[in-house]
């Protein structure tokens, strides 16, 4: 930790989901910040873990940004989409493609929904000149075991009667054959990296169906149903692809993302990374926070599911390695003063300590994050 008052505070939080961006975050806090002690340098790094804001995150750290008009979670519809690429580097976020957010009118179709999408952004990356991509999984609509992306980069996955399948997990039930050979042969000099903050493998009572389903809208006969369907599309695979592939269904995070995972290191030969640690290396937060006096992380809802890899932890686990002291942000804190402490963080703020209730908390989130961003400058900054 640097002890020079003109050394930076480094401010790098999460979105707050359906509440603020992690760069509204970071700038609402910076103003409370600046107002309180205008003195002290502020440095804003909003992060991500792989899920959405990956490529908002990618773009404020320097990557540019470019467009593409892609399928959107459903077959028949259109959405625009973002990438992000520097150099030779891309970084996709699947849930500009294939996002619950993105479902027409908001209905979830947990047995429809795909990723053809997702292997439309691969190819504008590949034709961007990409030749190592970033694969952010978190906050699909889908259960279909990337089988859409797979369609999309040339895969033909057929039924009996030779007919290609239509998009989403439930019509993998009638899989009767894949076939790879077309698939872009640019695919086998492109390095995958899987960005993904769960380990569920891809079936099973923690797998993509069971674990994830129920967030997408899928009953309990839906549930059984993508299992039994992802069951049989990893045999199917295997039959193409050899029996590694049956391996790669059981390893952790082949289940991220509706099994999105699964595809990525079966067919693509992805290495899965956590999503924060991928992101953290990409943004260059190492040299921010070694020099830096202090670090502000945090989400919308701090709590169990933090301690399991989320931004905030990775976040203050490097900052540790460098002793500089982190404090979190949150709408919501549901840890106890000690997981708090061993996670690393010196002191936590939650904007329901300033107003309890839930929907003014997220409707006046500018004024609770400014608020915040004071306190924190009075109880942390204070030279003398």
């Amino acid at each position: 930790m640097s002890t020079d008052t003109a050394a930076p505070v480094v401010i790098a939080p999460d979105k707050f989901k359906g509440s603020a961006d992690a760069m509204r975050v970071a700038s609402r806090l910076a103003v409370g910040i600046r107002r309180t002690a205008p003195e002290v340098p502020v440095t804003l790094l909003p992060v991500a873990d792989g899920g959405e804001g990956t490529v908002d995150a990618a773009v404020a750290a320097g990557f540019e940004r470019r467009s593409v008009a892609v399928t959107g979670p459903l077959d028949g519809t259109a959405v625009d989409a973002h990438f992000a690429l520097r150099d030779e580097l891309a970084v996709i976020e699947m849930a500009q493609a294939a996002g619950l957010q993105l479902l027409p009118a908001g209905r979830p179709a947990p047995l429809e929904a795909g990723t053809r999408g997702v292997g439309q952004l691969v190819t504008a990356a590949l034709d961007a000149g990409a030749r190592t991509i970033v694969l952010g999984a978190g906050g699909s609509a889908s259960t279909d075991g990337g089988a859409g992306m797979l369609a999309a980069l040339g895969a033909r996955l057929l039924d009996e009667a030779g007919r290609a399948l239509p998009g989403g997990g439930g019509a993998l039930a009638r899989l009767a054959r894949v076939d790879t050979t077309s698939l872009d042969a640019r695919l086998a000099r492109t390095g995958f990296v899987l960005a993904a903050d769960v380990d569920n493998p891809l079936l099973g009572p923690q797998g993509a169906a069971a674990a994830y389903g129920p967030q997408k809208g899928a009953d309990p006969q839906q549930v059984a149903l993508l299992e039994a369907s992802l069951g049989h599309y990893t045999e199917v695979l295997a039959a193409c692809l050899g029996p590694a592939a049956r391996q790669v269904a059981g390893l952790p995070g082949s289940g991220a993302a509706g099994g999105f995972g699964f595809a990525v290191m079966a067919v693509l030969q992805g290495v899965r990374v956590p999503g924060i640690d991928v992101l953290l290396d990409l943004l260059g937060l190492a040299k921010q926070v070694a020099g830096a006096r202090l670090v502000i992380t945090g989400e919308g809802s701090l709590d169990a599911q933090s301690l399991r890899g989320k931004a905030p932890l990775g976040v203050a686990q490097l900052a540790r390695r460098h002793a500089v002291p982190t404090v979190a942000v949150c709408g919501r804190l549901a840890l106890t003063a000690q997981q708090a402490r061993e996670a690393g963080f010196r002191a936590t703020y939650a904007l329901t300590s300033l107003e309890p209730d839930p929907r003014r908390c997220m409707s006046e989130v500018d004024a609770l994050l400014e608020a915040t961003g004071e306190q924190i400058a009075r109880e942390q900054l204070r030279t003398g």
